[in-house]
C-alpha cells in the first residue's frame, strides 16, 4: 500500500513538472535574447546539479510468511557485518576444540587411574582376564565355601 501511494505521488509530481515545463515553454519564445541564454544557462546548471535516481533490478525475491524480502547487487554486509557473521562460527569451533582437548585428558586421566591400580594391586593383571574373576567382583567379591 505504502509504495502505491509513493508511486501515485511521484507520477502526480512529474506530471506537474511536464505542465509546469510545457507552459514555461510556451512563454519563452517571446523572451529577449540574453534573458533566454541566462534561462538556458540556469537551466544546464540545474540539470548537472539535479539528483539522479538509480533503478536496481532486484536480485532476489524471499518470501516468509507473509512477508518479502528484496535482495539487491552489492547490498552485502559490510565488513564489520561479515566479521559479525563469522565471531559466532569461530566461537563454536574454538568450543568444540577445547570440549575435544578436555575430554582426551579426562580419558587419559581414567586410563591412568586404571594403570596406577591395577599395578598397585596385589593380584596380577592376568586375574583381571578371566571371566570367573569377573562374576567374583560383580558378587561383591565375597568367597563362596
Amino acid at each position: 500500500m505504502t509504495n502505491s501511494l509513493q508511486h501515485q505521488a511521484q507520477l502526480q509530481q512529474d506530471r506537474l513538472g511536464l505542465r509546469l515545463a510545457a507552459h514555461l515553454s510556451d512563454g519563452a519564445d517571446d523572451l529577449p535574447y540574453e534573458i533566454a541564454e541566462r534561462l538556458r544557462a540556469s537551466r544546464m546548471q540545474a540539470l548537472a546539479r539535479r539528483k539522479v535516481l538509480k533503478v536496481r533490478p532486484a536480485r532476489s525475491v524471499s518470501m516468509s510468511g507473509g512477508a518479502a524480502t528484496l535482495t539487491f547487487d552489492g547490498d552485502g554486509p559490510g565488513w564489520w557485518g561479515r566479521l559479525a557473521a563469522t565471531l559466532p562460527l569461530v566461537m563454536l569451533a574454538a568450543g568444540l576444540v577445547a570440549i575435544n582437548v578436555i575430554q582426551n585428558e579426562s580419558r587419559a586421566q581414567e586410563v591412568a587411574e586404571v594403570d596406577a591400580a591395577l599395578l598397585i594391586d596385589d593380584l596380577p593383571p592376568a586375574a583381571y582376564a578371566d571371566p570367573g574373576f569377573m562374576q567374583f567382583l560383580k558378587s561383591g567379591g565375597e568367597r563362596e565355601q
